[in-house]
This record gives structure tokens, sequence and C-alpha cells, in this order.
């Protein structure tokens, strides 16, 4: 059993802490990867019983990496894509002598993989030896904002139990504007927002320019998928967005094919989520749109790039529904990976020729799926209702259909007291009650 004393006082259990006790038991090395600020190191530390951090012992490490990895195991090396040698040494120790199980958590913020650093960067995948794990910003029910009086696993097993949840419009904008930073609990949303917004000026700044981009382009970019948040936009639609919101050599710059690298480097920084479409296995693809759909690592980010508050939230109910889209999407993503059957991609979502579109699918490996539209509030719960079944009609009514049964189809909502059973084992689930 893992001594857990390097444990900091105050850590709030992560719904992520049951996969890497999982992974730590299967693999010789578990890298715990997410975007800044989101709790990795708090989170290892938990799991480690030594640590070695590349921001103290940068110059050691690109001298001797092999230096950084000594300590009892498992041993914590805090940010090792600083010095990127640091993964083949890791692999390198995991393959010498006897097999080794949970020797080192590695944690990071970007992954030199996608960066194309040949010269510095990882040779080997690391496949066979290193386990990774997703870690996101604090779900509801990580800070302490869901009941969690419902399971997703639950759900999944065919268990519920109908149950109450908070409802205040007002504080669900707060919960938005705040986000799941571990360093925002505690502070009011405008507090909050501050963190979020010192996140962003921070990548613009350093990380972007660290990483041999333009800040202002990647801010007009990222401003653009704020505009268009949860949609399944082209670049050609992004360059046009971009062209319009800047000026300049930034706004010029705005090709489709620069925003391929920059959305590359987004993606490969965890700020932004790419939700890809479902495509159930007997269903053409032809007639299912696949291109992905972008969230924001969280909510509070999109909402700090629209330079918004929670009034200005509340008074632009639209924007509202789509911010709080992201924070069910993050949450759902939290959620989702913490399964031990889940498949490839924890969250997908659905949309054909015909317009039929549903937020969500959840897909475990051995082919059981759950369907989820995300309603703001309880006025719109028959709406999300109506495309669920259409949803299961589509896939598996119909003659010769040959997809499956959900386990089962849920609306999930913000502004909503109860979560109850509908019909047809179809669900109204407040997110505030909702957990792993």
């Amino acid at each position: 059993m893992v001594d857990l004393n390097l444990t900091p006082t105050g850590y709030l259990p992560r719904v992520v802490d049951a996969q890497i006790g999982r992974y730590l038991d299967i693999f010789g090395a578990v890298e715990i990867a997410g975007t800044k600020w989101c709790g990795k190191t708090w989170c290892a530390l938990h799991h480690a019983r030594s640590a070695s951090y590349i921001d103290d012992d940068y110059e050691i490490a690109r001298a001797d990496p092999a230096l950084v990895t000594m300590g009892e195991q498992p041993h914590l090396i805090d940010e090792w894509q600083l010095v990127p040698r640091i993964w083949d040494t890791v692999r390198r120790a995991v393959d010498r002598g006897a097999p080794v199980r949970g020797g080192w958590i590695l944690t990071g913020s970007s992954t030199p993989f996608a960066r194309g650093n040949e010269d510095e960067g990882p040779r080997h995948s690391g496949a066979g030896r290193f386990g990774r794990v997703r870690m996101r910003p604090m779900s509801l029910a990580e800070s302490g904002d869901s009941t969690v009086k419902v399971s997703l696993s639950g759900l999944l097993a065919g268990n519920f139990q109908p149950t109450t949840a908070p409802t205040d419009a007002t504080l669900l904008a707060q919960l938005i504007c705040r986000g799941g930073w571990p360093e925002a609990l505690g502070l009011d949303a405008t507090q909050a927002q501050t963190i979020a917004r010192e996140y962003l000026r921070l990548y613009y700044t350093e990380s972007v320019p660290h990483a041999g981009k333009n800040g202002d382009i990647a801010s007009l970019l990222v401003g653009s998928i704020a505009r268009n948040l949860g949609q399944s936009v082209t670049r050609k639609t992004l360059a046009a967005d971009m062209s319009e919101m800047g000026e300049g050599d930034a706004a010029c710059a705005a090709s489709a094919g620069t925003i391929t690298d920059y959305l590359t480097l987004l993606k490969a920084s965890y700020l932004i989520e790419e939700v890809p479409g479902w495509v159930p296995a007997t269903r053409s693809r032809k007639r299912l749109a696949t291109k992905p759909k972008r969230y924001f690592a969280d909510p509070s980010l999109a909402v700090a790039q629209l330079g918004m508050s929670p009034d200005a939230l509340l008074r632009d109910w639209q924007t509202l529904g789509l911010a709080f889209e992201n924070l069910c999407m993050r949450d759902l993503l939290v959620y989702a990976s913490s399964l031990p059957d889940i498949g490839f991609e924890p969250v997908r979502y659905y949309r054909d020729d015909t317009g039929l579109e549903v937020d969500a699918v959840i897909e475990l490996s051995d082919g059981r799926w759950a369907a989820f539209e995300v309603k703001l509030s309880e006025d719109k719960v028959e709406d999300g209702v109506a495309s669920l079944k259409r949803l299961r009609r589509k896939l598996v009514e119909r003659t010769g259909a040959r997809v499956r049964e959900p386990e089962f189809m849920a609306v999930v909502t913000g502004i909503s007291t109860y979560a109850r059973r509908v019909e047809d084992n179809i669900y109204v689930l407040p997110i505030r009650c909702l957990g792993a």
C-alpha cells in the first residue's frame, strides 16, 4: 500500500485518483497530463513517496536526466516536459532488470510529442511502459458543489434514486465564472475570473512564444473558439472570424494552415478540448458530422476570453447556456474518464445529415452507451427528451437497425430541482446532483 506522507495538507480527493491507483498497479510509470493549475502536482504527491521538481533541478536534469529519476518509488518527476529527455530515461529504467510497477509518476502541462522537437523530445512513445492519465480542472463533484446523489457509474449499472439538487441561476453563473481551479476555491467569482484572465495572459505572452508561435494569433483563435463555443466550425470559419476580430499582421496571418498549427498547440497545451463525433459501427460516416466540437478545459476560460462576469452572463441567456454546456462537458469528461471500461474517447457527440444532434455520447469498450442532452433550464427539458427519443428511434427501433439499446439517456440541466426518470429509461439530471 502506498505511503501517503507526501499528501499536501488540505488535499481534496480527485476523481482521477482511482485511475492513477489502477495504472500504478499496471504500468512501470504513469504520466498525469493536463492544463496548468488543475492540481496535477498535488494529486501526484498524494500517490508518491518521493519527488523531484524540474523547475528547481532544471540544470541538473539537463546535464544528467537519470539523477532526477532517483528516489523512493513511486517517485514524482514534476513538469518533466521541461527536459523531454527525462521520458526516455524513465522508459529505459522501466525496461532495465525485473518488471517494475508504479515506479515513477510524471506530471506535465504540455505535450513535447506534439511540438516536433526532434533534438530534445522523446524518441519513443513509451508504449507498454507508460500509462497516461488525463487530468482536468475540478468537476462540481470534486469542488463540493454537487450533492453526488446520482452517479454516472450507477446509472450505467441500472441504479437510480430520485433526488433534489440546489437551484439558483445566480450561483450557477458564479460557478461557471469561478471554474474548477483548486486555487479559486473559496474565492468569489470576480476574484476567480482574475485567475482565469491571468492564465490566458501568461499563455499568450509566455507559453505561446516559448513554443515558437505568435501570441496575438493565438489570442484571436481562442477568441473565435469562445465565440463559437461548442460548435463544430471549420478552419475556414475560424479564419474568417479571426480576420474580422483582429487587426494588422495577426489578422492577416489567419489562414487555414496557420489555424491547423495553432489548434495543435492549443490541444498540446490542454487549453481546449476537442470532442469528436460519434459514429455507431453500423452507420455510414458519410451521413454523420464528425468534425470535432471545441470547448475550453474549463468554462471560466471561455468567460474570461469573452470579458464577461456573472451579471453579464445572466443578462445574456444564450451565452450562459453555451458556458453551461462547457461546464457540463468538463464534468462529463471527468466522470466518464474514470470508468475502468471506458473506450478511447470518453465523450463524443452525435449529429447527422437530417439535423439531429445530441450533445454527448459516452460509449464503453463493451459497446454499452448512453446519450445526453444539455439544457440550461427546466423549460427546455421537453425538447431535450424529444431529441433523445428521436435518436433512439433512428439508431435502435427502426427496421434493420443493429445499434444496441442505450443503457440510459438523460437531459442534464442547470436550473432545475428534481433528478427523476421521465419515461423509457430517460432521466432529467441537474448537474449539481451528478458525480462519477
